[in-house]
């Protein structure tokens, strides 16, 4: 939704910038609410990692509760920066999922919930947790540490380079 007082300004330019230090923080808070939550005695099973924005997470997790056992599942639902159909291009090994008892499925952000929402059919036991969470995809989430507004656009580290940037007026 644009910004009411600016009519111009794009949905994205609402951004929420994370440096790689907030997403490590986040992480490990996301690692401890997770902490002894695990369906079997407290643990997990393994770490799945939504791909690519739940890696980063998904390797701070499974450093910092001890999982050994990490596996990736590949979604598809965005075209650059537009929401598009959620489509699975890579599954998990199946002997490890089952139906996804035991098993962290990890991700950066929920914000529709489409690609969660994916996942949860094919593991309807699994535990799904996400550093964000935006409030159209929030009941496809079981865990995670931060919301934000759904018009919000998170600029996540590995999508940034640092550089000059101009400012507002012009130059001095």
């Amino acid at each position: 939704m644009p910004d009411q007082t600016r009519p111009d300004r794009l949905p994205h330019e609402k951004g929420f910038h994370i440096s790689w230090d907030q997403i490590h923080r986040d992480s490990r808070a996301l690692a401890w609410r997770l902490d002894g939550q695990g369906p079997e005695d407290g643990a997990w099973r393994a770490v799945v990692a939504v791909t690519r924005g739940g890696m980063a997470p998904a390797m701070i997790v499974s450093r910092e509760l001890g999982i050994r056992t990490v596996d990736t599942i590949s979604v598809k639902s965005y075209d650059h920066q537009t929401q598009s159909e959620a489509v699975i291009l890579k599954a998990p090994d199946a002997g490890l999922m089952r139906d996804g008892a035991g098993i962290l499925i990890v991700d950066d952000l929920v914000d529709s919930g489409r690609t969660l929402e994916l996942v949860r059919r094919l593991y309807p036991k699994a535990h799904f947790a996400t550093v964000y969470a935006k409030p159209k995809g929030k009941p496809q989430v079981d865990t995670y540490v931060t919301e934000v507004s759904q018009d919000t656009w998170i600029f996540f580290p590995w999508d940034m380079a640092l550089q000059y940037v101009e400012p507002y007026r012009g130059r001095d």
